[in-house]
């Protein structure tokens, strides 16, 4: 009997454009048939319309354009199969569907059966959930088709090898976080060995608004172990080969090695930048270089992202601002290669503080001067953005957003937030990883002690607890869900905790405000962060 190729179609779709995706997907028909000699392509989740269209999926207009792309693909399909991920309209609802594609029509349909409805899915808000196995014969393999959630609960599986399945294949919308791909191959594998059948996985790869997926969509044979691994964050066409005459047995190919945490991250970062930028139509970007570390590491993600000629940095010195962060500035536009400006701040900001004085007259100097800082910067960087079609990239943390260390309308102002779900902690790793790279953030900006320099002498440390425990105590808040007296116990001062949870909780008018950012965490302030603004608890 002859070995079944499949290939993995791991590609970088565009949320809403059925006919470029359409275009997309027979091209990538074409090449795995023509090229690479394949028997089946698996496409991704909701390949046709891009993954996740929230409520696009209401819009008729959608509804048409799915219905006649769908027929267009499946015409492209002779001598080859191809299972497609797509939205099914039919009588009785809306279905997250696999198109099974063979010689120019669509030969049946999958339904997903686990509609995920956590963190940031919610697809339950807009499908129905299938309840049929598929298994349909490739080349002489019977192979079952399942969709995204059903490989993490059993029942699906069950019932495909219940029916038949010598190979289960999966189409994939899974987004990148942590250590997500280590858990995706530990299920399979613990699914695959249980079902003593072999899994093909596949998943998507690009930035969606604050998601990015990660691709490294990979193959376990039936005793559990890993046969094939494609490599994270790039977009190809990638092939795993079945023997139908081992039970079957799906050779071993290459398996790309996985980075180190600190590299995935920063490849996402990249690649969610990258995306954001290119599929929303921007020509480039403009940042605010301060000279602290922040900024530094998104003038690196930025230029890695899109080029050097793509990236415009400003640095708007005030009378606060140390000579070491105007040096270290310079320094870092000129490695990198970045157009680099210089406009001071002080005649937006005096001119600024005339119009109020006779309004503040008898009120001592607090946040509102150093927040008129922050807004003159914001003025300069919104006029160059709409001046040159860059957009605003924000250089605010999660520490800082967590806690509202942030200015409404100045440091928070701006079109993406490139490490808006890093805290700071990890913004110090990125920025070491990124150094071993090329030595491109200058050391004392990573070894100072981080200030906003908006009033002499100050310092983080002035208003925030060190970053170690901040970050510990906002992990165990967000990730965790823990309360103050369960992360007091585990050593940290509780009014410090209670401090921290009231600020967290007092700024979520601020983050409703704050531009779209990178989810890289398992819980990020957006999509899976659903806190009220208005809210009672926690108050004394």
């Amino acid at each position: 009997m002859a070995k079944l190729k499949i290939a993995l179609a791991q590609l970088n779709i565009l949320v809403g454009d059925v006919p470029g995706n359409a275009r997309q997907i027979i091209a990538a028909i074409e090449s795995a048939r023509d090229i690479h000699g394949a028997d089946l392509i698996v496409f991704q989740e909701l390949a046709l319309c891009g993954y996740p269209p929230e409520d696009l999926l209401l819009h008729f207009g959608l509804r048409h354009q799915v219905k006649a792309a769908l027929a267009t693909v499946a015409e492209a399909t002779q001598g080859i199969t191809a299972l497609v991920g797509y939205p099914e309209y039919a009588e009785d609802g809306l279905y997250n569907s696999a198109a099974v594609l063979a010689d120019g029509a669509v030969q049946s349909v999958y339904r997903k059966w686990v509609l995920p409805n956590y963190s940031v899915f919610d697809e339950q808000r807009y499908f129905k959930s299938g309840a049929e196995p598929l298994v349909v014969n490739v080349g002489g393999v019977r192979v079952g088709v399942l969709v995204c959630e059903d490989v993490w609960t059993t029942d699906p599986a069950k019932a495909s090898v219940a029916a038949g399945a010598e190979l289960c294949v999966v189409l994939n919308g899974s987004p990148y976080e942590g250590s997500k791909q280590a858990r995706r191959e530990f299920v399979l594998s613990e699914l695959a060995a249980n079902l003593a059948v072999p899994f093909v996985y596949q998943n998507m790869v690009g930035g969606q608004d604050e998601l990015v997926f990660d691709g490294g969509s990979f193959a376990v044979n039936a005793d559990g172990s890993l046969a094939m691994r494609a490599p994270s964050f790039e977009e190809n066409i990638y092939c795993v080969t079945v023997d139908p005459a081992r039970r079957p047995q799906i050779s071993h190919a290459e398996i790309a090695p996985l980075q180190s945490p600190e590299a995935r991250m920063y490849s996402a970062i990249v690649l969610a930048v990258r995306d954001y930028i290119r599929k929303n139509g921007f020509d480039g970007v403009v940042l605010g270089l301060s000279g602290g570390i922040d900024s530094a590491l998104v003038l690196s993600i930025a230029v890695d992202a899109l080029g050097a000629d793509a990236v415009q940095v400003v640095m708007m010195p005030y009378r606060y601002t140390s000579d070491m962060s105007i040096t270290d500035a310079r320094q870092q536009a000129e490695t990198m290669g970045v157009q680099y400006e210089e406009i001071p701040i002080e005649p937006i900001v005096t001119a600024a503080n005339a119009q109020l004085e006779t309004l503040f007259a008898g009120l001592g100097e607090d946040a509102t001067e150093e927040n008129i800082q922050a807004r003159s910067r914001g003025i300069l960087l919104m006029a160059i953005s709409n001046k040159t079609r860059r957009i605003v990239l924000t250089t605010g943390n999660k520490s800082e957003m967590a806690v509202g260390y942030a200015t409404l309308y100045g440091d928070m102002a701006g079109g993406f937030a490139p490490i808006k779900d890093c805290t700071k902690t990890q913004v110090y790793q990125l920025a070491r990883y990124r150094n071993t790279l090329s030595p491109v953030i200058p050391e004392r900006v990573i070894t100072r002690e981080p200030s906003a320099e908006l009033r002499p002498d100050q310092k983080d440390s002035d208003s925030l607890p060190d970053y170690a425990t901040l970050d510990a105590i906002l992990d165990a808040l967000m990730i965790e869900d823990c309360s103050v007296d369960d992360i007091a116990a585990r050593g940290f001062d509780r009014d410090v905790v209670g401090e921290i949870l009231t600020m967290v909780r007092r700024n979520e008018y601020k983050r409703r405000q704050s531009p779209p950012g990178v989810r890289v965490s398992s819980r990020a302030f957006g999509r899976d962060w659903r806190y009220p603004i208005t809210s009672g608890y926690g108050r004394k």
